[in-house]
Order: structure tokens, then sequence, then C-alpha cells
């Protein structure tokens, strides 16, 4: 009795430890204060790194380009940082293309992977849902690849395997993830170069203060009426018009289905 106790409340811990230790290292980043030293940092010397990578323009996306591939198969949630860091650094302009490039890289890396002998494993553990979307892919791969890349409700690292479990040929794949994934990575982009305006807002008020009053005497902050800028209002934009493609997927369904029974 006691040993299945102790066995269930150690199971318990087991689950809980990772958002335990989670939460503790996030309370101590805010009661430290490192949240507000490396946003400093990272503030104070964003044009000494943009000065660097308009220098080495091509150096810096084939380097960026090829860490996001990497961390598309390594590590996939930090997929939309890197997006947002990307337009923060390059502008929208350069980082898009260079980030479409990447992700697309290393989507098929993992696709590859999934479609070797593992996949075959992962498909008898994943259960009827895969089978599922097996069907989905029968009646037009292609149209099907790029609806599950532009709803954004389908996480990126979840799209990126499944097409691996049930078969869909390399090709499709690759089109599919290179075109659809467009939209989400400009809406990102977007808003990683509006909060370069965020920043340069941040670091003349700062400049002003150090220059008038000493260092001592300012504090470096981002200023929340610092937000209304245009391109963060077109970022949100972007990403409105992201969010009401999959409503105009389901209408355009709708109407075909109507306009075929009629």
């Amino acid at each position: 009795m006691h040993d299945t106790k102790a066995s269930k409340n150690s199971g318990a811990l087991r689950r809980w430890l990772p958002l335990i230790i989670l939460a503790t290292g996030l309370a101590l980043v805010f009661t430290m204060g490192w949240h507000t030293a490396l946003i400093h940092t990272i503030g104070l010397n964003i044009d000494d790194i943009k000065d660097f990578v308009s220098q080495n323009i091509l150096l810096s996306l084939i380097a960026f380009l090829a860490a996001y591939a990497l961390a598309v198969v390594i590590i996939p949630p930090i997929g939309s940082i890197l997006t947002i860091g990307g337009g923060l650094v390059f502008g929208a302009l350069y980082s898009v293309p260079a980030t479409v490039i990447g992700a697309t890289i290393g989507a098929t890396i993992l696709f590859l992977i999934v479609k070797t002998s593992l996949g075959q494993t992962l498909a008898e553990r994943a259960g009827a849902w895969v089978d599922k979307l097996r069907d989905g892919f029968k009646e037009n791969a292609l149209s099907y690849m790029l609806f599950l890349r532009l709803v954004p409700a389908f996480p990126f690292f979840v799209v990126n395997v499944v097409p691996g479990l049930i078969g869909v040929p390399l090709r499709t794949y690759v089109i599919g993830t290179l075109i659809g994934i467009i939209p989400g990575t400009t809406a990102y982009a977007l808003l990683g170069e509006g909060a370069g305006s965020i920043f340069d807002k941040a670091n003349q008020d700062y400049q002003t203060c150090t220059a008038a009053n000493g260092d001592d005497a300012c504090t470096y902050s981002l200023s929340f009426a610092d937000l209304a800028t245009a391109e963060l209002a077109m970022a949100f934009g972007a990403l409105a018009i992201v969010a009401l493609i999959p409503v105009a997927i389901n209408w355009y369904k709708k109407r075909k289905t109507n306009h075929a029974a009629a």
C-alpha cells in the first residue's frame, strides 16, 4: 500500500518536475532583473549588430539560414523566435527568403528522417489520427499540404513529421512547405522589423538622458506607447490575414459543395 502511494507520488513528481524547474528559473530571472539586463544589452548593441550584418550581409544570411535549418531539426519551438529575430536584424526584405529557405531545408531533413525505419515505429504508435490525415492527403496531396502549412492551428513541427509517416511524396512536401510558410513567416518577420523601431526609440531616449544626466541617473526601458509603429501595424495586419485563411478556405469549400449540389 505504502509502496503504491510512494510510486504514484514519485510519478507525479517526475511529471511536474520540468514545469517546476521552468517556473523556478523564470522567477529567478525576473527577481534578479536579468531580463532587463538582457533587453538593455541587446538594445544598446542592436546598431552594432546591424552594422556588422550590413557589412557582411551574404555571410550573415548564410549563417542565419544554416542556424535556422538546424534549429528546425533540433529545437522546433524556437522557430518563431528566430523568425522575429531575423526581422529585427535583417529586416523583412532579407529575412523572409532566408527564413523560408532555412525552414524548408530543416523541415525536409526532419521529413526524410521520419520516412526511414523510424517513421514506421512512430506511425504504429500515433494511432487513428494519422489515418484521418492520410485520408485527407489521398484526395489532393499538394492542396492538403498547403492547407496544413497555411492554417496557424497546426504546429510547424507536427506538419513536419506527419507527412513522413503517411508517405507523402518528397516533391509535394517541399513545394507545399516552401509556399505554405510564406504568409506566416512574413507576418513574424514584420513583427521583428517593427520591434527594431521600438529599440531605436528607446536608445535615443536613453542616450539623450545619459548625455544630460549621466549613466547612473537613467534607466533603459521600452515604452508600450512606442508599439504604435507602421511596421507593427503591418505585422499585426499580416497575422490577422493569416488567421483568416482557415475561414476563407472553409467558406470556399462550402461554396463549392453547395454549387455542386445545385
